[in-house]
């Protein structure tokens, strides 16, 4: 009789990727096929010893977001991921809900775009994965707390959890947060069962005034090519384009940074890739 438990599955999962798959080095003499549990663990943001009890049956009761981060870290399908999600004893994302899922072809482009700071948000404008370039320039995500990794939550926060923490200057004319603003409206209608979206417009209505005005003015923008700023404490101002890409069939944001080969922000972004070494990851 065949035993499919999600320990059983998550090591089948492990066993067809490869490091190359996901941004990892392949190195000489390597003798396992797929991914090390410690390498599953590092993009997974779990412990090992953690993944280690996933896989021998140990750990029963994965949370959702535990389950979700392991999909996104094993690059499943749709279909893959709700799998997962029913070998947990867990319900698969509901019609309706906003969708944390990347798609196997977008990791895969990220893992060969090291030399770009790349981050990729959900419909609620949540980090849920970079580039080490965009931690080297923006600062390492994996140093935030769930909260911080939302981006219209910076936006409209004052203080160490605001935008000052990412640090991208703020556009004067308020531009991208009434883009945001609009953004979030339009998830609204998307995914009108998100409690946590529902939750997070709530929220800043009560603390930020400035959304509150965005928000009952009707705000309606859209994001463009813009030139951004970035304050790094380490190499000073870095001003770069950045363009909003989207993934056709998914509510993803993909937010890439660039400047132009051979200028002096060039060379500030080079050197920060090349001496931070700071790792590729999503959020847990």
């Amino acid at each position: 009789m065949v035993d499919e438990t999600l320990g059983t599955t998550l090591r089948r999962w492990r066993d067809r990727l490869s490091p190359r798959d996901v941004g990892l080095p392949e190195r000489a003499g390597r003798r396992t096929a797929g991914l090390r549990r410690e390498e599953l663990a590092v993009l997974a943001g779990l412990s090992v010893d953690y993944l280690v009890r996933l896989e021998q049956g140990r750990a029963t009761s994965p949370s959702a977001q535990v389950v979700a981060t392991l999909a996104r870290a094993l690059q499943l399908q749709p279909d893959e991921r709700d799998h997962a999600y029913r070998l947990a004893g867990l319900l698969p994302p509901a019609a309706g809900t906003i969708s944390t899922h990347v798609p196997a072809g977008v990791q895969r482009m990220l893992a060969r775009l090291d030399e770009f700071p790349v981050g990729v948000f959900s419909a609620d404008w949540t980090l849920l994965m970079w580039t080490p370039s965009w931690a080297a320039l923006i600062g390492d995500p994996a140093d935030r707390t769930p909260e911080q990794l939302n981006l219209v939550r910076a936006v409209f926060t004052d203080g160490p959890g605001g935008l000052a923490s990412w640090p991208v200057r703020q556009d004067e004319d308020g531009a991208l947060g009434d883009a945001l603003v609009a953004d979030l409206r339009a998830a609204l209608v998307d995914h009108p069962h998100d409690a946590g979206l529902a939750a997070l417009v709530a929220e800043l209505r009560a603390t930020s005034a400035d959304f509150a005005r965005s928000w009952d003015h009707g705000a309606v923008g859209r994001h463009v090519s813009a030139r951004k700023t970035v304050d790094h404490p380490q190499v000073g101002a870095i001003t770069c384009d950045c363009d909003v890409l989207t993934v056709p069939g998914s509510s993803l944001r993909i937010v890439v940074y660039t400047v132009a080969t051979g200028s002096p922000d060039a060379e500030k972004l080079e050197f920060l890739r090349v001496t931070r070494g700071v790792r590729a990851g999503p959020s847990a």
